[in-house]
């Protein structure tokens, strides 16, 4: 069936969405998929192409378009079916929270949304199971920005029941990346002396796009969980972005550091834990600081306490800020410093009196690199005086994880808050740096 032009200035009329067309623009420029309900204006339409992507075109530059069929939707969610066991393969759990690693295109609206279960991913990803058996479990179905502290004690539940079975060598949590390292961080806390590792993994693009990283992450996730040497709760991603290798982080020593690349996340302040080479199944430690895989019971402490606050320095900050905190009910804040873990002095009273209150304030830098240090220069000598307690080269997202973790553990005496933050609990922060970290 052909639309001519004279039809096309009614084309949201004339063509319902979720039909499969060719375009043909009066510049000779073919292009065919959807048409998406996505156009925010009549004289334009939006399809989207087979590669994954979008195109917007004006129906005044459209020649003609012809109509190539209706889409069909899919079932969201195959049969789960649960996997044999096979003699000397190990065992993994994956424990599916939601995320782009397990999305897709919804092509009724045209966004991403939470689509697949863990289960799907892995019968999307044969490779998988020349490294281990595989067990699944949809835990949660959200995107990572609705992630809340009540979410990552019910993870952290899980997780722990994971790790008491003998049968399990390894889990994965699969999440979505723009809180992961919060998520992957709290888990860190809220479980003690692990005996088997942890890999947090997700991804930056969903699943059903040709340049998507689910299946290379997931993959290489599976190598980990089944094979590592270390008990350690850590991140595995993309390590360029080419499908070469992935990189595990630590996860109380990792940031996302780019909103689109493959290759986003970075040990911040340490080396990597190990460098892992999916397609063939090769993984590479190169820390030797880890926790050993072990016969230990890991403890679980999973109380977040959401009275913890981070605020970031910035030039001109008014202390009322702080007098809104403290009114709210907070019983600890993290500032993000200037440089070495600074804040204008206009502020020091207004601390001061929050520290006598029994509200702990923790510095950390908003330098990416590098380590707070209060005894170099006077306002960070005066900070020390008023009571705040410098938190190292510990990352401000870790620090704020950490404080809650403490708060809903400890709870919230400030001397004691003081001393668990201190104290190393996952490698979250060092005595010293070296400096060949960047």
């Amino acid at each position: 069936m052909e639309i001519r032009r004279e039809k096309i200035l009614n084309v949201g009329n004339e063509i319902e969405p979720l039909t499969y067309v060719k375009v043909v623009r009066k510049d000779g420029l073919e292009v065919s998929g959807l048409v998406l309900p996505l156009a925010r204006s009549d004289d334009t339409i939006v399809i989207k192409l087979d590669n994954g992507y979008n195109i917007g075109i004006k129906k005044e530059n459209i020649e003609r378009i012809e109509v190539l069929g209706k889409y069909e939707k899919k079932v969201s969610h195959r049969e789960s079916k649960r996997v044999e066991r096979r003699p000397g393969f190990p065992l993994v759990k994956i424990i599916g929270t939601g995320g782009t690693i397990a999305s897709k295109i919804d092509y009724e609206t045209g966004a991403v949304k939470p689509y697949l279960s863990a289960n799907e991913l892995i019968e999307d990803i044969p490779e998988i199971k020349e490294i281990a058996d595989l067990e699944t479990e949809q835990l949660l179905d959200i995107l990572s920005e609705n992630m809340k502290p009540k979410n990552w004690e019910r993870i952290a539940l899980e997780v722990h029941k994971e790790l008491l079975r003998d049968d399990v060598k390894g889990i994965i949590v699969a999440h979505g990346t723009d809180t992961m390292s919060y998520t992957a961080a709290a888990i860190s806390f809220a479980i003690q002396e692990l005996n088997k590792p942890v890999v947090f993994v997700g991804a930056q693009r969903s699943s059903d796009r040709p340049s998507s990283d689910a299946a290379f992450n997931l993959l290489a996730a599976t190598l980990v969980a089944a094979r590592a040497p270390f008990a350690e709760v850590v991140i595995t991603m993309h390590g360029e972005t080419g499908d070469t290798y992935a990189v595990v982080h630590r996860a109380t020593r990792t940031r996302k550091m780019h909103s689109t690349r493959r290759d986003a996340f970075k040990s911040i302040c340490s080396k990597p834990i190990a460098l892992v080479w999916p397609w063939i199944y090769e993984l590479k430690v190169i820390e030797k600081d880890l926790r050993k895989r072990s016969n230990s019971i890991p403890r679980l402490l999973n109380k977040f306490d959401e009275r913890a606050f981070l605020v970031k320095m910035f030039p001109g900050m008014k202390s009322d800020i702080f007098d809104i905190i403290k009114e709210r009910g907070y019983k600890g804040i993290i500032i993000e410093g200037t440089g070495m873990g600074h804040i204008s002095e206009d502020l020091l009273s207004t601390i001061r009196n929050l520290i006598k209150d029994g509200i702990f304030v923790g510095m950390t830098t908003q330098c990416i690199y590098g380590t707070t240090n209060l005894n170099v220069y006077a306002t960070g000598r005066k900070l020390l005086e008023v009571g705040v307690t410098p938190l190292g080269d510990m990352l401000s997202e870790t620090a704020l994880v950490k404080l809650m973790w403490v708060l809903g553990n400890f709870g919230d005496d400030i001397e004691v808050v003081k001393r668990k933050m201190l104290e190393p609990i996952a490698g979250e922060i060092s005595s010293r740096r070296t400096l060949d970290l960047f």
